[in-house]
């Protein structure tokens, strides 16, 4: 487990170093999810190990989102300043990801040609 630890880190360290490095608009951690990716695809899957602390991680999820509430609870007020905007903003990126699914979805799904017997 310490081993597959230490190589999610590693790629998460390396795509902040590229990110915060080359200045782009992309957060570090999500480049290192794409170089895992790649790394992945071009090893042809993760070992044993990487699945089982993938999975461990999945099943303790919750608690990655606590620093997160804790910190919407420090900074209470400035959400009660905007909720407007902020709101909106859930609302309209709930929206669009239901639309923008659904379309990826029916474009997906396969159809029988118009001549073909069902």
């Amino acid at each position: 487990m310490l081993s597959a630890l230490t190589q999610l880190l590693l790629f998460q360290l390396a795509g902040e170093v590229i990110a915060r490095g080359l200045a782009l608009p992309i957060p570090g951690p999500v480049l290192g999810m794409l170089f895992l990716f790649v790394a992945l695809v071009i090893k042809g899957g993760p070992d044993k190990e990487l699945q089982g602390t993938g999975l461990t991680l999945l099943q303790h999820l919750s608690l990655l989102f606590v620093p997160a509430g804790t910190g919407i609870m420090v900074h209470l007020h400035r959400v009660a300043d905007e909720w407007l905007p902020l709101l909106l903003s859930l609302l309209i990126s709930t929206l669009a990801t239901l639309v923008v699914t659904a379309l990826v979805m029916k474009l997906c799904q396969r159809t029988p040609a118009t001549g073909e017997a069902s």
